[in-house]
């Protein structure tokens, strides 16, 4: 299959790119198992605090091409215009802060994804003890009117054309380079030492640069070639045109003393006088934190309870799936119903594995966990956000006042970080009617299903009324609201979700 882009996969040329960064730059490494880039000194930071950023791949040198004294402790990379994973952003904060820092601020650009998810594992690292702070960015100027989404944080990026892949194409020039049937080979063997030099011809991205650059590295050091130095980055273009050089030089101590020396060339880069082959790339990521036990499981007739309310949530949400497809393609991607539907599949699945915790707060807390890695997009952190907020005052105990609690909670959290308002046309309005509703439920002597049939209802005519609203957050604030002539999907799901509960108890 061609490409346009000169990547190996379009699924992990965000992870190539940035392992081709840090194997040619000794200042940084991996965290393991994550899309993360640190100092590579990270120790030397004890009793200081470390500034953590990221985003989408895609607009490199942003984000990891400023890490370093002086600016960056580290960054989480998303895939290509996709925010990072909350989990990776909470296990970037958990190394920083095993280092000995003294606390974390994270930069933030004003992207809904981006405040969601580094919004929630900021609420999550500061659950565990950990002390973040989060600042959030914008310098957008495109706008003739502000909206409420506020200033956007980047620009667009520049499509070009190519052939093969990135391993594909290096191979056959590291292959011509070092053929000895050829007479301009260069006799590079087993155990040679070389700088290597990556150059940009003009028409290449950075994320494409970083893939070479990693593609290089590897098969050099496959050969059983040791990098001494590596290069990276545009010295001698032709105009824009999208290719690469590959350079190698065989290079002993004396002539890498003259590679090292200073200069004050302003094109010449800054390339640190250490050895790429051997060095370590990356370290171990910080263990998840253990369950406390709950003391408030009601055991297993609690559990098989929870387990149908799931099952009817996730049919649902299944048989729903066409209707908000064509509701969400009036403002949207057209894939509200789809997001929906693939959540509602990985709830099917765990519920596979066996039955779900008794304990409320620990349920909350999984499905948390489980929508944040299956659900994508602003609706699966949305839903984690709720979800992590709603499970603390269940925590201490189940009662119809801590239910009502749990609610006031996670609409606070969505509140905070999608700066969504009720009466914005978003699932919030569905949520924020029936969390009124459940308000009594802090009064003594309240009826449990009397009050969440009086919430399911007003949710469902919040639903229901957003079709006259104007869009105010998300996607569909972008659009004319003229053109809005349903309600939103987002609050149709919520709300459906609302009475598939009920439904459940009830029967």
């Amino acid at each position: 299959m061609t490409s346009k882009k000169l990547v190996n996969s379009v699924a992990g040329c965000a992870d190539d790119a940035l392992a081709g960064l840090v194997a040619c730059n000794p200042n940084l490494q991996l965290l393991q198992g994550h899309r993360v880039a640190l100092r590579s000194d990270l120790d030397s930071l004890k009793g200081r605090v470390a500034l953590l950023s990221g985003g989408g791949s895609g607009h490199e040198p942003a984000h990891a091409g400023f890490i370093g004294k002086g600016m960056l402790t580290g960054v989480i990379a998303g895939a290509v215009f996709t925010s990072p994973a909350v989990g990776s952003i909470l296990a970037a904060i958990r190394a920083v802060a095993q280092a000995g820092t003294v606390g974390t601020l994270l930069i933030v650009k004003n992207y809904t994804g981006d405040r969601l998810n580094f919004g929630l594992a900021r609420e999550q690292a500061r659950a565990e003890g950990i002390p973040v702070e989060m600042v959030v960015i914008g310098d957008d100027s495109a706008f003739t009117v502000l909206k409420k989404a506020g200033r956007r944080g980047l620009c667009g990026t520049v499509l070009i054309h190519k052939m093969a892949t990135a391993d594909e194409i290096v191979k056959l020039m590291l292959d011509h380079m070092t053929n000895t049937t050829n007479a301009s080979h260069v006799p590079v063997q087993p155990g040679s030492s070389v700088v290597m030099m990556v150059n940009n011809l003009g028409g290449l991205s950075f994320l494409e640069l970083g893939i070479i650059a990693d593609a290089t590295v590897r098969s050099l050091e496959g050969r059983g070639v040791k990098i001494a130095r590596a290069l990276v980055g545009t010295f001698m273009s032709a105009l824009e045109m999208p290719g690469i050089s590959l350079t190698l030089l065989l290079v002993d101590e004396p002539l890498l003393k003259l590679i090292d020396a200073e200069t004050t060339a302003a094109a010449w880069p800054n390339v640190a006088a250490v050895s790429i082959t051997g060095r370590k790339r990356s370290r171990v990521a910080p263990a998840e934190p253990q369950e406390a036990p709950d003391s408030t499981a009601a055991g297993g007739s609690a559990s098989k309870r929870m387990a149908l309310v799931l099952e009817r949530v996730c049919s649902t949400l299944l048989g729903l799936e066409e209707h908000l497809n064509a509701l969400d393609r009036a403002a949207g991607d057209g894939d509200c119903g789809t997001t929906h539907s693939r959540a509602a599949r990985a709830i099917q699945e765990w519920l596979k594995e066996g039955p779900p915790p008794a304990s409320p707060a620990q349920l909350l807390s999984k499905l948390s966990v489980l929508l944040l890695e299956k659900m994508g997009g602003s609706s699966g952190a949305l839903y984690g956000l709720f979800l992590t907020a709603a499970a603390q005052p269940l925590k201490a105990k189940t009662s119809l006042p801590a239910w009502s609690a749990a609610m006031d909670a996670g609409l606070e959290a969505m509140q905070k970080y999608g700066k969504a308002a009720p009466g914005d046309r978003t699932m919030l309005d569905s949520l924020w009617a029936a969390g009124q509703e459940l308000q009594a439920w802090k009064s003594p002597g309240a009826d449990l299903l009397q009050v969440l049939t009086k919430a399911v209802k007003s949710a469902e005519a919040a639903a229901e009324a957003t079709k006259n609203m104007e869009a105010g957050a998300g996607r569909a604030s972008y659009i004319s609201s003229a053109r809005l002539e349903q309600p939103d999907p987002g609050a149709v799901a919520a709300a459906a979700i609302l009475r598939a509960i009920l439904e459940v108890l009830q029967s």
